[in-house]
């Protein structure tokens, strides 16, 4: 990852931040410094891509309140080196933040929390830690209510919902099964269709 040669003191002063491109490049905030996040594998982008396309056919929830890969959300840093934000693969927004979000797609620490996120696992241990340690810790702290875990590599999912202490596992979903999910009612979608390639 490339470091842009910028630095702020406020979370606020990053987000007044243009670097001048045309184009909207993804940056995580750590350390009052601006780290450019590369662009997604094609893989994960699939995968992020395809849970869209099937929350917008099954219709449990507005197709304008699904978002990948371009939605913001603030996250408080719970370890050192952890990033203040972070562009998780999936968000499914609140009704409220179609009005919040004009002029930023950033959801920040004094708006209400998207109904749910889902990040789809990258390889590595680095990556699987990430996914599975740290963004997690920094969802619960926001109150994210629903957190998925979609792992390629094994070809399942995991329904995290919120509890006193952080997320607690609804369950592990894998083939058929139809992933169980509190937040988005009525979806039938099994695991098998969400990794389906096709023709």
């Amino acid at each position: 990852m490339a470091q842009a040669k910028v630095t702020f003191t406020t979370f606020e002063d990053y987000l007044a931040y243009s670097d001048g491109q045309t184009t909207e490049q993804r940056y995580q905030f750590i350390d009052g410094e601006l780290v450019e996040l590369p662009p997604e594998s094609e893989p994960n982008d699939f995968v992020a891509d395809s849970l869209q396309f099937y929350l917008a056919i099954a219709n449990v929830v507005p197709r304008r309140l699904v978002k990948t890969h371009t939605c913001e959300v603030q996250v408080p840093v719970l370890q050192l080196g952890d990033p203040a934000n972070r562009f998780p693969d999936l968000v499914v927004l609140r009704n409220e933040h179609l009005a919040l979000t004009q002029r930023r797609l950033t959801i920040t620490l004094d708006m209400p929390p998207p109904r749910l996120i889902a990040e789809v696992v990258s390889p590595g241990r680095t990556n699987r830690d990430r996914d599975y340690r740290s963004k997690r810790a920094q969802y619960a702290a926001i109150s994210v209510p629903e957190y998925w875990l979609v792992d390629p590599d094994l070809e399942s999912v995991i329904v995290l919902t919120l509890a006193d202490e952080g997320y607690r596992e609804v369950g592990t979903f894998s083939g058929s099964q139809s992933i169980g999910s509190s937040e988005l009612e009525g979806l039938t979608l099994s695991v098998d269709q969400l990794f389906e390639v096709g023709p």
